[in-house]
């Protein structure tokens, strides 16, 4: 059997489990091709804090009680390693121990380039780097060429980064498009739900503010949400939020209410893997906006969150970020650049929801399977030279 390692931000992030299935679908995608699987994460001593976000001993961290029960309760448990700084601690494998396995492994799946130690970036066959956020990795790594270095081969979730139409700046690498996989085992149809409750889980301003580029200033959801505000006094669905939004945005939460938005604390709905999962099944589909960046750049980037309504046959309505050029949007997934057009996607999937629930489905098993997803990604990466 080949080992594969897949190494991403899981403890540094506790309780954000959307983030948490995006790194499991790469892992226990591979796994199901056949590949043993070792997760790597990496954390700095600084990062690690008590659940009232406190600073905590590693030991007493609200990050490895994240890390254990994640990789626990998805059959990783005994093949998930976390690396405290330089391998002065870890939690499962040792270092001495990981940077053997690395050597063995035939590929290192780097999403977001998460792991940085070189002996054990070294290590495998071929190492491929996973871009999450088109855009803001290529600006970055313009301004600084050691962003995204040391691997074979460059992979982004922004399909037309590199494309006519889209300003991303690609330097000296090739970018390679690749989709969100989605283990479609993992995301079964779910039963009727709720179909005039449209949901989504979101940060109002996410962990990056707005990159100033080429005299523009590329914007977050934020600036995209504002656009919007009216949608549920126009459109015949509820519309709830699950929203991490912090204090001082205080006024935007308060128009959003006003406006009849529902919005809820992500906390509360989908602070564990299953619970997102059954937030997501127990929505009638979805409705988002994307960060302004995606949008501005007509970047072609595509939500993994959507990937998971789809899976489970929740119809979509999403904001264009250019990713209609590769994917179908008329049935099932819908998308929308102005309000006028997010209304009457609104009012067609309520026309025929039946239609719509199997239509999303039917798009994840098409596009976003892991096993063709992630089978075409191992393909490409061996014939990198």
């Amino acid at each position: 059997m080949s080992w594969a390692l897949v190494a991403g931000a899981l403890a540094n992030r506790p309780q954000n489990a959307g983030g948490a299935w995006v790194r499991l679908s790469w892992a226990l995608g591979l796994r199901q091709l056949g590949f043993d699987v070792v997760f790597v994460e990496q954390i700095a001593p600084g990062m690690c804090v008590d659940r009232a976000g406190q600073r905590a001993s590693f030991a007493d961290s609200a990050n490895l009680a994240w890390f254990r029960q994640v990789t626990e309760a998805h059959g990783l448990g005994g093949h998930a390693t976390l690396v405290v700084g330089s391998g002065e601690r870890t939690h499962g494998h040792t270092y001495a121990e990981l940077i053997e396995l690395a050597g063995a492994a035939e590929l290192l799946v780097n999403i977001s380039g998460h792991l940085t130690l070189e002996p054990v970036l070294r290590g495998p066959r071929r190492r491929a780097y996973v871009d999450l956020d088109p855009g803001f990795t290529q600006i970055w790594h313009e301004r600084d060429a050691h962003v995204v270095g040391g691997h074979d081969a460059y992979f982004t979730v922004g399909a037309n980064v590199g494309r006519r139409g889209c300003p991303i700046p690609t330097g000296d690498i090739r970018w390679r498009r690749v989709r969100q996989p989605v283990v479609l085992e993992d995301w079964p149809v779910a039963g009727a739900g709720e179909p005039s409750r449209f949901t989504t889980v979101a940060s109002w301003r996410g962990p990056y503010g707005p990159l100033p580029d080429r005299g523009r200033r590329l914007g977050l959801k934020v600036h995209e949400f504002r656009k919007f505000w009216s949608l549920p006094q126009r459109a015949p669905q509820q519309f709830e939020l699950a929203l991490e939004i912090d204090r001082a945005d205080a006024r935007d939460r308060d128009e959003l209410t006003a406006r009849r938005w529902t919005v809820v604390d992500p906390a509360l709905v989908a602070a564990t893997t299953e619970s997102f999962r059954d937030y997501v099944t127990s929505s009638g589909g979805e409705f988002s906006v994307a960060k302004g960046i995606y949008v501005e750049t007509a970047s072609g980037w595509f939500s993994d969150r959507t990937v998971r309504y789809l899976a489970a046959g929740r119809p979509a309505l999403v904001q264009d970020t250019g990713f209609t050029r590769e994917l179908p949007a008329d049935a099932g997934l819908l998308a929308f650049r102005t309000l006028g057009e997010a209304i009457a996607g609104a009012r067609s999937i309520e026309r025929d929801y039946t239609a719509h629930r199997r239509a999303a489905r039917e798009l994840a098993e098409t596009f976003f399977d892991s096993r063709k997803v992630l089978t075409s990604f191992v393909d490409e990466l061996d014939s990198v030279r």
